[in-house]
């Protein structure tokens, strides 16, 4: 009689389990350290005295190692000033904010955006048409095309022609042209509460998302404090607040040129702030205004919303602050875009991010 030993379970891989805990860990480090790879480390020493991650069979010193040889951190006998992150490091940062944010989205194939408009796509709408030249074979409707073959030649003289084929519907697929504005005003780390990081982890994700599951659309980053200038998505891990004004002006300016350049049909804006603007530029000079709402300053910010409206490009604004005497300005700026505000606290922005960008791409393509 044949039966079954049962003894007790050794894991086989202790250490890579112990690994891959570390290197989570030291991924979150990482993007709140603003990729200071020894002060990630430093950090992650002490929660190690303190929580016991590592142990005996595996220490601190073989997880550095480790990261060495897998490629994550770049040796230090090549860098002047130490470890650096490598590029597989960035990609798996990016990733594990998209998990973090978005949650666990299934990759599908080509990836792209439904409008209500019908062409060539991946998700069937419930209509049929006749097959036509050009059309995708993957789309063609076999039951009802093998029962018009049977209708139109009989059971016994079976025969399949161009003329009994139907293919299924598919709703078309748009192409979005989105740029993301990042505040990196000095108020995004005052008050004790870090809003940069959240920030940072919103556009990882986001960049990630579109560069996996959506790669014709495109995604230009933006930050802006004094003056506004772009970023490339490797960047941001290393992303810092200065001590900067907010020139939202200059942040829509920028993001208005890099749209004009963009031949998809469909764009938008995302801006990701805590403050009211506070800072524009007239010549060389910059003319700012900390205290109050400054008339200048909003009545030329509410300005380019209006021309950002006539372009057609709708603005999302994510204000995490919950200062209602900064609503009034959301929401005088939403209005003269005609666009859309949510006043997200810093866990529910990527949630909102991920929402209003899948529902934006949903739009019927002008």
């Amino acid at each position: 009689m044949i039966g079954l030993r049962f003894t007790d379970f050794i894991p086989s891989d202790l250490a890579g389990s112990t690994f891959e805990k570390l290197l989570d860990l030291f991924k979150e480090l990482l993007v709140h350290t603003s990729g200071d790879v020894s002060e990630a480390l430093s950090w992650l020493t002490e929660l190690d005295k303190q929580y016991k991650l590592t142990n005996e069979e595996y220490g601190m010193a073989d997880f550095i190692q480790d990261l060495i040889d897998k490629g994550y951190i770049k040796n230090p006998k090549d860098q002047d000033d130490g470890f650096r992150p490598s590029k597989k490091m960035e990609i798996a940062i990016r990733q594990k904010s998209l998990e973090d944010v978005f949650g666990k989205i299934k990759k599908s194939g080509r990836g792209n955006h439904n409008t209500k408009s019908t062409g060539q796509g991946e998700e069937y709408t419930s209509d049929l048409k006749p097959y036509e030249f050009g059309d995708s074979l993957e789309n063609i409707a076999i039951s009802e095309s093998i029962k018009n073959a049977q209708i139109n030649h009989g059971i016994d003289g079976f025969s399949l022609t161009n003329e009994d084929l139907e293919v299924r519907e598919t709703y078309y697929q748009s192409q979005m042209s989105t740029v993301l504005m990042i505040d990196i005003s000095h108020s995004m780390i005052l008050y004790g509460e870090d809003r940069i990081t959240p920030a940072k982890k919103v556009a990882m994700a986001l960049s990630e998302l579109i560069t996996t599951r959506y790669p014709k659309d495109t995604l230009d980053i933006l930050v802006f404090g004094n003056d506004a200038w772009t970023i490339e998505i490797k960047d941001l891990p290393y992303l810092e607040v200065g001590p900067y004004h907010t020139n939202t002006i200059a942040g829509l300016e920028l993001a208005m040129d890099l749209l004009r350049k963009r031949k998809n049909p469909n764009k938008q804006i995302f801006m990701i702030t805590d403050g009211k603007p506070t800072c524009m530029k007239k010549g060389k000079k910059y003319y700012k205004n900390a205290f109050g709402l400054d008339r200048k300053i909003i009545n030329r910010t509410l300005a380019l919303a209006s021309s950002c409206r006539k372009m057609q490009v709708p603005i999302t604004t994510f204000m995490i602050a919950s200062d209602p005497y900064l609503m009034n300005f959301v929401e005088q700026f939403t209005k003269a875009n005609q666009g859309k505000a949510y006043y997200s606290g810093l866990n529910g922005l990527g949630e909102f991010v991920f929402k209003d960008y899948k529902h934006n791409k949903s739009r019927r393509p002008r």
